[in-house]
C-alpha cells in the first residue's frame, strides 16, 4: 500500500469504475467496473508476474483479465500466498455460476483466487445507528470514496496519507474476512454452500473489490444481521472475521499489523475505521 502510495501519491481506491467503456470489443459488453487494491498494489507485492496476465486498464468483467475457459489470462485471478491466511482452509472459488446469470453466457467453472483479508471501506449506517452513534457519516474509510477512472487516470477516490487524520496507527486499512465463499458463524459453517445458499457468498476474489466491507452489527450467535452489535469474528458475510481464537488481524496505515480483540467496543470499532473523525478511545 506504502509502494503505491509512494509511486501515485495516494493510496489506492478500495474499487473503482470506468468513467468510460474502456474496451469496446469486450464480447461481455460494456463492462465498467475496475478492478480492487489487492489488483493494484501486485507489483509492490513481487508478483508482477501476475499482473502480467491482468490489464488494469480493462474491466475485471473482460476475458482479457479473466482464466480459461472463460478468457485467456493463465495467471488472471489465481491463488497467491499472500493474500490467504494460513489459519483458514485452502480452497478455489467459482464465479462461474454468477457470471453466467449476470451475462448470459456459460462457459462452465471460473476458478480465481481468494482473499481472507478486506478493506475496510466504511461504517454501515444501521450500524452506527444502533452501536456507535458518535461516529462520523459518509465515506470514513481510510480509502475513501468509489474511485473513478477516466481516460487521464483516476479523477475521483484518492487519499492520501496525511489526509488520514486520526493518525496511521489508529486507522484500519485491511483486516481479516476470512473463508469466504462458505460463510461461518461464530466458528461453525453454516449449510447450503451453494450459490444462492444461506451458506455461501459471492464476494470472495481477490481481484473483485466487492470483498471491501462495511462494518456492521450481528446478533451475538452471529446468525442475525442487524440483530445486534457483535462485530468481530461473529460472520463473515462481508465482516471482520478471522479464525484466530480471541480476535482478528489488522493492518494499519502506518504499515504496522495489529492484533484486534473481540471484546473491543463497537465504538472502538467504529473509531478504527474512520480515518478523519476525531475520536478518542483506548483499544483493549
Amino acid at each position: 500500500m506504502h509502494g503505491y502510495h509512494d509511486a501515485n501519491h495516494y493510496l489506492p481506491p478500495w474499487a473503482f469504475d470506468f468513467t468510460y467503456n474502456p474496451r469496446p470489443a469486450n464480447p461481455f459488453g460494456n463492462q465498467r467496473q475496475g478492478h480492487s487494491p489487492f489488483s493494484l498494489i501486485l507489483p509492490y507485492l513481487e508478483q508482477g508476474n501476475v499482473l502480467t496476465g491482468l490489464r488494469p486498464d480493462c474491466s475485471v468483467i473482460d476475458p482479457i483479465n479473466l482464466p480459461p475457459a472463460w478468457g485467456a489470462a493463465p495467471n488472471g485471478l489465481s491463488k497467491i500466498a499472500v493474500y490467504q491466511c494460513p489459519s483458514v482452509p485452502d480452497r478455489l472459488l467459482d464465479y462461474g455460476p454468477f457470471f453466467a446469470s449476470a451475462i448470459g453466457v456459460n462457459k462452465g467453472p471460473m476458478p480465481l483466487g481468494p482473499t481472507d483479508y478486506a478493506v475496510t471501506r466504511d461504517i454501515h449506517s444501521n450500524f452506527r445507528a444502533a452501536c456507535a452513534p458518535g461516529s462520523p457519516t459518509g465515506n470514513v474509510g481510510a480509502m475513501g470514496i468509489r474511485g473513478q477512472m477516466a481516460p487521464e487516470g483516476l479523477v475521483e477516490g484518492r487519499v492520501k496519507l496525511t489526509q488520514i487524520i486520526d493518525g496511521t496507527a489508529n486507522t484500519i486499512l485491511v483486516t481479516e474476512d476470512a473463508g469466504r465463499h462458505q460463510l461461518y458463524a461464530k466458528g461453525k459453517l453454516l449449510p447450503d454452500n451453494q450459490p444462492g445458499g444461506k451458506g455461501w457468498t459471492l464476494n470472495a476474489a481477490w481481484g473483485d473489490y466487492n470483498t471491501a466491507i462495511r462494518v456492521r452489527g450481528f446478533s451475538n450467535d452471529g446468525l442475525i444481521q442487524d440483530g445486534g452489535c457483535c462485530c468481530i469474528n461473529c460472520n463473515n458475510l462481508n465482516q471482520i472475521y478471522s479464525f484466530h481464537a480471541g480476535g482478528v488481524n489488522t493492518l494499519r496505515g502506518d504499515a504496522s499489523v495489529q492484533f484486534l480483540g473481540e471484546s473491543a467496543a463497537p465504538g472502538v470499532v467504529a473509531a478504527l475505521i474512520s480515518r478523519a473523525g476525531g475520536e478518542v478511545f483506548n483499544e483493549p
